[in-house]
C-alpha cells in the first residue's frame, strides 16, 4: 500500500454524537457529513451514525445521492440552495430535502421537501427577511413541502453578534411557522449546540464537533478525536552528508528514512514533517519505524499552518486508504514513530 493511511475511530464519532445529543436534549439532531464527512468518509460515517441521528446534512446534491446509494434511509438535507432543474430532479429521484433561498429556488422545489434558508448576517446563502413573504408565497404556489427553516451563526463566540442574528431568526421562524406550523427551526451548528439553552430550538446541525473538535473560542472537552493519519516507510539511507539531498541537508545524518506522504496528500509544504519541508509525495525523518504518525490533532496542525481545523480535516485524507476501527488501538500504533509537526 503506497497511499497514506487514515485510521478513523467510528466509536469516537458515535460517542461525540451521544455527548452532543445530551446538550441538545430532545431536539432533532442532524449529522453534517458534507465534504466526505470532513475527510472521515461520508458513507461509512453515516451508516455507522444513522441509528443515533434524525437526519444528515450535505453540501451538494451529489453527496446526498452517494448516501442513498450506500444505503442511508434517513432524511438528507442539501445545504446549497437549488440552482437548476437538474438538481431538483436528482433530489426528487434520491428523496433528498432541498434548500430554498428565494422565489426562484422555491419554484424549482415544486413537489419537493424543503427547508427555507434565512440570511441573518452570514451573507452567504439565504433569503433576507424583506423577501421571505414572497418566497413563502412561491413555495405555496409550487406545492413544495416546507419541513424546516434555518440560518447559521457566523461568529457564535461574539455574544452581541450572536444575539442580533438570533433575534432576526426568531422573526423569520415565526413567519414560516405561521404558514407551516410543523416546520423545524434550527440555527445552531456545533458552536450553538455547545452553547445550548435557547439556541437549541427544534433541532441542531453538528459537523466539526462530531469528529472531535470545537469551533474557535469553544472548548472541545468531552469530545474525542476520531482521525489519525500515518505514512509508510519506503526506504532508509544509512548515511546522508551535509549539503546533499532534495532540500540540501543542513547537517550530516547517520540515517534518514523516506516516508510516502507529501503536500499532494493535503499537508502543507512549508510545515515540516520530520527533517525539512515536504516534497510533493514524500518527507524524510531520522526515525526508522515502519509507520510515521503524521497527524492526530487538527487544532495543533492548523495552528502551525495558519489555518483552521476544518481545512486540515478536509485535506489530510486526500490520497488515503481509510481504515475504520471501533474504539481500539490499531496496528499502525505499534512500533511507529511520531513525525515532528
Amino acid at each position: 500500500m503506497q497511499r497514506t493511511i487514515s485510521v478513523i475511530d467510528l466509536d469516537a464519532v458515535a460517542a461525540n454524537i451521544e455527548y452532543l445529543k445530551t446538550l441538545a436534549g430532545g431536539a432533532l439532531f442532524f449529522a453534517v457529513v458534507k465534504a466526505d464527512a470532513y475527510g472521515h468518509g461520508a458513507e461509512r460515517v453515516a451508516l455507522h451514525a444513522e441509528r443515533l441521528v434524525d437526519g444528515f446534512c450535505v453540501a451538494i446534491t451529489e453527496e446526498g445521492a452517494a448516501l442513498r446509494v450506500a444505503g442511508v434511509t434517513k432524511p438528507v438535507l442539501v445545504l446549497t440552495p437549488l440552482t437548476s432543474r437538474d438538481d431538483a430532479c436528482a433530489a426528487a429521484f434520491y428523496g433528498l430535502s432541498v434548500t430554498v433561498n428565494g422565489e426562484r429556488s422555491a419554484r424549482l422545489a415544486a413537489g419537493l421537501d424543503c427547508h427555507v434558508k434565512v440570511n441573518t448576517g452570514m451573507n452567504r446563502y439565504g433569503c433576507d427577511l424583506s423577501r421571505l413573504g414572497g418566497t413563502l408565497a412561491a413555495l405555496k404556489e409550487s406545492g413544495a413541502r416546507v419541513s424546516g427553516v434555518y440560518s447559521h451563526f457566523y461568529c457564535p463566540r461574539d455574544r452581541c453578534e450572536r444575539e442580533r442574528q438570533f433575534a432576526l431568526f426568531l422573526r423569520a421562524a415565526d413567519m414560516v411557522k405561521e404558514r407551516c406550523p410543523d416546520a423545524a427551526a434550527h440555527i445552531s451548528a456545533s458552536a450553538g449546540t455547545l452553547l445550548g439553552g435557547k439556541y437549541i430550538m427544534d433541532g441542531v446541525r453538528c459537523g466539526l464537533a462530531m469528529y472531535g473538535y470545537a469551533p474557535s473560542g469553544f472548548s472541545r472537552e468531552g469530545l474525542r478525536r476520531a482521525l489519525k493519519v500515518y505514512a509508510r516507510k519506503v526506504q532508509t539511507s544509512p548515511f546522508v552528508p551535509a549539503g546533499a539531498g532534495y532540500a540540501v541537508a543542513r547537517k550530516k545524518y547517520g540515517a534518514l528514512s523516506a516516508y510516502r506522504l507529501g503536500y499532494a496528500d493535503g499537508f502543507a509544504r512549508t510545515v515540516a514533517l520530520g527533517e525539512g519541508d515536504l516534497c510533493m509525495d514524500a518527507f524524510v525523518s531520522q526515525d526508522t519505524a515502519e509507520f510515521a504518525e503524521a497527524f492526530s490533532d487538527a487544532d495543533e496542525y492548523a495552528a502551525r499552518c495558519g489555518t483552521v481545523s476544518y481545512e486540515v480535516l478536509c485535506s489530510v485524507t486526500r490520497r488515503s486508504e481509510r481504515v475504520y476501527v471501533r474504539g481500539r488501538e490499531d496496528r499502525y500504533d505499534e512500533g511507529r514513530t511520531q513525525a515532528k509537526i
